[in-house]
């Protein structure tokens, strides 16, 4: 680029937007909200508001007060698409306002940095130089005074000792005009488009050393700011660019296409302050989209490790609120709902139990000063951390950088070396960056580098601590570059592991892109079930909730709309990433892999390196501009009154062309790439404005209009994620998903349901603690729980007795309500903090289906709801409220087993009932019956059922979801035998019914003479005991094939059977195929309604002739016990073994456990051929039988000879008494 184009250039292609000046206006004077002293300086002067920051009190003296700052002037006035948003420029600039100090303070200049956020996402940067400037005006002198004497009065009126009033005096914060000297504070504040840190930090450092030089500098000031507002470019993308500023060159670089994105916060210094292992815990919360706050005294801290977190990011980009300074006027924004990444300032003196945050439950709590993080609850470990840290701290030690942190780095002032009085040394030193410099040259400034190092300052001339200075700084610099590109290629590194073939799982399903927008919310653009059953099993945890953030699925729908737009950027990057990795990747199975270390650190740091060391372009130098006579006097010590008119706009630099000395060249397919078609840009700003319902411009803007808007937008986006979440859980807890997509079964378990409702206690947690003024503990929803506790405590009357239970070791149990459920929390034996008590709760009401029940109740009490909250929270909208209920009233649809199966180790009250078939009902007043239940986590023993009673009641530890039970009865009585229906087992807390149907006899001489059996159960929705599974959403489980069914299962047609054999293997071989987490109930796959144990009875009672010739039941169990024989010694010895078990499980059990005992032990496919062949089989089966047809056991053999890949472990129940 020329240097006409660079002067006269638009202001996206600019190194800086705006020159902001910041400051006390000398035309007003002080106002502070001190009414006895507003009423007396309000009579001479004109005032201006003020603020008081959070921890400040009044009864400080003025001089330590703050007060409000204003913009003075700032230029260009505006910019195409980027507004100057005054009060926010303002508020970062001067966070805590502005300061007045006398001599007799420390006036040491101070730097920091800010970030704004537009609306579409796109971020620019202000770097802030703040000074003490003398006060001039004797308005504001003698309002000081008159301030600080009325403080005194106040003082003295309040205080009983004369003499203590008159000794502060003299003391810190005192103000005499005849004594003292008053200074205030001023910002002198650099707009850009992209992180240039170094570069600004110096330019302004360099302007202000100009002010306070005895010395004019060789130019007014206003050329210096024109030259970097409208001549100085943006380098192109992996170049690097030197401008001048008042005192020397200063030089920025911007990396390349193929490089990470520019990151100039030094990752080292985050990484001193706060350790690795606290950096990756952060970094793990931040990907994980908790809420973020940082605590720190210095400002420019907060954005470093906030920038630095972010930068790590790659290729994934923060999506919610980002605001790493909260001035005192915006600390409502602590109450927001949603992620967010904000830093407040740590007020002196002041500690970590002062603060009174709303929400705690999911916060990451960062104290930067004290080199510690507060992490949520539960947080998952991220994938190889211990080898990430690692490998972090090998780096971090390579620089000299202690991994461990809690290292004090130095003060953010700004510093900069003394103005270069040798214009001899200032053309070595830019030779130097040129390398032009070679030979005897280049030796002659590393000997004087030498000397600058080894002699005292005071020693040596101004030109050699200059060039020491300068060969120091520069080399601290390419040091601190280096370290932030080689800890930044580490993460890098670490997700192109995780994530190298996330590709293959992205579901491209629309036509074109107006189609995907219009259904995005039904519309699935990611395989996760697949993706994670690839991952390593210790990863799980950590992906399965990153699955589920924005940040991840807005790098998904990047992907999708890559199909009809351009790449975004940093999607663009990676995927070629990853595209050049998998060329040099051998390893197929890459997910099983070991931790593998990055192998670009050096190659990638080499790239910065060269940019620094040689500057590719240079640009205009500043020069004069047309004045007016008169202008730009320098006055040491004071910022100048700079002219507007020539800061304005850009003027024409023809005439300054000549001194560009390497200019910039156009890049025809630099400029297509950059240049996109009108139409790919409005398809991606189309989708960037969809899914972004905050305004973030509004977040920085303190008026009233602006917060209640703010706050109204919260209210919508937590209704709108109640929406999306709610609907999201249904449809995976319903299958639709996997359905749709032909990869799994219509439900879902374990691993990825936790991370959904993970999900929605945090959705709640955010809700209840929108608005929130008064807490008990971190837990916002459990305070208000605690709150409606004591109230209904208060109010309830003694005759109010809810229904009692009493168990068989005492113990009472209380039924039913939203109090009675949070005492059983309470109780639990597990030692739970408010947080795991909160998420406790929500587990229980959502698996006995009272969520939105109980919460309603919870919201009924309104003077509770108006004492708790603020009038703008969530709980108070009625309208949203109604509808938020009405979205967790829909989980209802499906069973949830959430409570059951995290909190395994509490104990858990069960009721039994044996329901006999009614005509039968009078036979169980003679059978003792006893009862075993088994669930997933164990089986209860033996319970003796008492007499003349069909029901008992047990308290033992929770089983989980119950799968077997075992009855039986000791054979005793008149008539020791009945027709059992199906008995009925209900959990008392979680109010969960399984029924495990019968329908068989058991007694001996009935039936098949069994006196127990093993059934199994079912997952009955409550009220539907009558037909099972009728009303609920998901599909019910197999239970215990029935005596009618047994009827027709000689009738049913070849075909059929066969078709049953190879889905009931078919289950199996799916069952062994998913995530340990994800598998069901392996017992009702083998031994339920349609498994394989009463597929295989199909198979060989198909053709049975004994049925017709004996009138009577005559089981396969008989046919095998006589048909085995020395051919086959391993089913003689299991048959045997089976008979002589003393359980009396009768012949059906009995071929229940012969075929379990087969498949477990891969016997199953070589007992059937030897029972084909035997010749009993032909007197016993019809000709057209199965077991006669040759091809179809040979089928048959093959189909259960898949399942020998597989390790089968059967409960308890099934294979007790047997000695195998």
């Amino acid at each position: 680029m020329s240097g006409t184009a660079a002067a006269t250039g638009s202001a996206s292609c600019r190194f800086a937007h705006y020159f902001v000046v910041c400051g006390l206006d000398a035309e007003t004077v002080l106002n502070v909200k001190d009414h006895f002293a507003l009423m007396l300086i309000q009579q001479y002067f004109s005032f201006i508001f003020t603020f008081c920051p959070s921890g400040e009190s009044f009864d400080q003296s003025p001089i330590r007060r703050s007060f409000k700052s204003k913009v003075l002037v700032h230029y260009p006035e505006n910019t195409d698409r980027n507004p100057f948003r005054k009060d926010a420029v303002n508020m970062l600039c001067m966070p805590r306002g502005l300061y007045f100090r006398t001599q007799a303070d420390r006036l040491d200049h101070q730097f920091h940095s800010f970030s704004i956020a537009s609306d579409d996402g796109t971020r620019s940067y202000g770097f802030v130089h703040t000074f003490y400037e003398e006060v001039t005006s004797p308005q504001i002198i003698t309002a000081m005074q008159t301030l600080y004497q009325m403080h005194q009065v106040e003082r003295q009126s309040s205080s009983s000792s004369l003499a203590r009033v008159s000794g502060c005096l003299t003391c810190a914060g005192s103000f005499d005009p005849a004594r003292d000297t008053l200074y205030v504070s001023k910002a002198l504040c650099l707009l850009t488009p992209l992180p240039f840190l170094q570069a600004s930090r110096q330019f302004l450092s360099q302007l202000h050393q100009a002010v306070t030089s005895h010395t004019a500098p060789p130019l007014p000031l206003e050329s210096y700011i024109h030259n970097i507002l409208y001549e100085v470019p943006l380098p192109p993308p992996g170049r690097s660019l030197r401008f001048h500023g008042v005192q020397g060159p200063i030089m920025c670089q911007r990396p390349g296409p193929s490089e990470l994105p520019l990151g100039e916060y030094p990752l080292g210094e985050a990484f001193s302050l706060l350790g690795a292992d606290n950096m990756v815990q952060l970094l793990t919360c931040t990907l994980l989209e908790t809420q973020v706050l940082l605590y720190s005294q210095d400002y420019q801290r907060l954005m470093t490790v906030a920038e630095g977190i972010t930068t790590l990011l790659f290729p994934f980009q923060w999506q919610h609120i980002y605001v790493p300074i909260v001035s005192a006027p915006l600390h409502h924004l602590l109450d927001a709902p949603v992620p967010f990444v904000m830093g407040i300032q740590r007020r002196e003196g002041a500690q970590r139990s002062s603060l009174h945050l709303p929400h705690e439950a999911n916060l990451c709590f960062v104290d930067i000063d004290n080199h510690c993080v507060e992490a949520p609850e539960d947080l998952p470990v991220f994938p190889d951390q211990t080898e990430l840290i690692q490998e972090l701290s090998e780096v971090l030690l390579r620089f000299g950088v202690p991994p461990q942190g809690g290292v004090i780095t130095k003060p953010t002032t700004s510093t900069t070396s003394p103005r270069m009085s040798s214009l001899v040394l200032e053309d070595l030193m830019e030779d130097r960056r040129n390398g032009n410099l070679g030979g005897e040259e280049l030796a002659v400034l590393e000997r004087l580098q030498a000397l600058a190092q080894r002699c005292g300052g005071g020693k040596m001339s101004d030109g050699a601590k200059t060039l020491g200075h300068e060969l120091e700084e520069e080399e601290e610099e390419l040091k601190a570059a280096k370290l932030n590109i080689q800890l930044r290629e580490v993460l890098a590194g670490r997700f192109a592991a995780m994530f190298g073939r996330y590709d293959e799982f992205v579901i491209h399903s629309a036509l074109d892109l107006d189609s995907w927008l219009s259904n995005r919310e039904g519309t699935f653009s990611f395989d996760k079930g697949s993706f994670l059953s690839v991952q390593p099993t210790a990863h799980l945890r950590f992906l399965s909730r990153f699955l589920e953030t924005s940040m991840f699925s807005s790098f998904v729908d990047g992907k999708v709309i890559s199909r009809w737009a351009d790449r975004e950027p940093l999607q663009q990057l990676f995927d070629n990433r990853l595209e050049k990795e998998r060329l040099y990747d051998t390893d197929k199975d890459s997910y099983n892999c070991r931790y593998r270390k990055c192998t670009t650190l050096f190659e990638s740091a080499q790239a910065t390196e060269r940019r620094l060391m040689k500057a590719d372009h240079t640009a205009i130098h500043p020069h004069l501009l047309d004045m007016r006579i008169g202008q730009g006097r320098h006055q040491p010590g004071y910022f100048p009154k700079l002219q507007a008119d020539v800061l304005a706009q850009g003027q024409n630099t023809n005439k300054w062309s000549s001194r560009v000395t390497a200019s910039r060249r156009t890049d025809p397919k630099r400029s297509a790439m950059t240049d996109h078609s009108g139409g790919d840009n409005e398809h991606r700003q189309k989708h960037t404005f969809a899914k972004k319902n905050l305004h973030q411009s509004k977040l920085l803007d303190p008026s009233p209009q602006a917060v209640t808007q703010t706050q109204r937008e919260f209210v919508d986006g937590l209704l709108s994620e109640c929406r999306l979440k709610t609907k999201r859980m249904l449809m995976e807890r319903m299958g639709k998903e996997s359905v749709e997509f032909g990869q799994g079964e219509a439900n879902i378990t374990g691993l990825q349901e936790n991370t959904l409702i993970h999900g929605l206690c945090d959705l709640l947690e955010r809700t209840w603690g929108h608005g929130l003024q008064l807490k008990q503990g971190k837990s916002a929803l459990w305070s208000h729980l605690l709150h409606y506790q004591a109230a209904q405590g208060k109010t309830d009357t003694p005759t109010e007795c809810p229904e009692q239970r009493t168990f068989d070791d005492g113990t009472q149990l209380l039924k039913g309500s939203l109090i009675q459920d949070m005492r059983f929390i309470q109780n639990m034996s597990e030692c739970l903090s408010e947080v795991g008590q909160a998420r406790a709760w929500i587990h229980l009401a959502l698996e006995k289906k009272m969520l939105s029940h109980h919460l309603k109740e919870l919201l009924t009490n309104q003077e509770l709801l108006r004492q708790l909250y603020k009038s703008h929270a969530f709980l108070l909208c009625e309208e949203e409220r109604e509808q938020f209920l009405f979205h967790l009233l829909s989980l209802n649809t499906v069973d949830y087993l959430c409570f059951t199966r995290v909190f395994t180790s509490i104990s858990i009250p069960y009721r039994v009932v044996i329901i006999p078939m009614k005509k039968l009902s009078i036979a169980m007043a003679t059978v003792d019956p006893w009862v075993c239940v088994s669930g997933e986590l164990g089986d209860s023993g033996v319970r003796q059922i008492p007499k003349n009673t069909q029901e008992i009641f047990f308290q033992c530890k929770n089983l989980g979801r119950l799968s077997t039970l075992q009855l039986g009865q000791e054979n005793s009585g008149l008539l020791a035998k009945c027709l059992i229906d199906c008995v009925m087992v209900y959990n008392e807390i979680t109010g969960h019914t399984y029924k495990f149907p019968c329908g068989r006899w058991l007694g001996k001489g009935v039936g098949d003479g069994s006196l127990e059996r093993v059934l199994i159960g079912q997952l009955v929705s409550p009220g539907g005991e009558e037909d099972a599974g009728r009303w609920t959403g998901t599909p019910p489980e197999l239970s215990s094939p029935s005596q009618s069914v047994r009827i027709v299962l000689g009738s049913l047609g070849s075909r059929n059977i066969q078709e049953d054999v190879r889905e009931a293997a078919n289950n199996l071989v799916k069952h062994f195929h998913k995530l340990e987490q994800e598998r069901g109930n392996l017992t009702v796959l083998l031994c339920g309604e349609g498994g394989l144990v009463l597929s295989l009875e199909k198979f060989l009672l198909h053709g049975f002739k004994s049925n017709r010739l004996f009138q009577r039941n005559v089981f396969v169990w008989d046919f095998i016990e006589k048909a085995v024989g020395p051919p086959c010694d391993s089913l003689c010895h299991y048959v045997n073994a089976i008979n002589a078990s003393p359980r009396n499980i009768g012949k059906e059990g009995k071929f229940q456990l012969f075929v379990c005992l087969g498949i477990r032990d891969r016997l199953l496919s070589q007992w059937l051929p030897p029972l084909a062949e035997c010749p009993l089989t032909g007197r016993t089966y019809e000709e057209g039988a199965l077991l006669r047809n040759r091809p179809a056991v040979h089928s048959l053999c093959r189909i259960l000879h898949t399942l020998n890949e597989f390790t089968i472990t059967l409960e308890t129940a099934l294979v007790k008494g047997v000695d195998l």
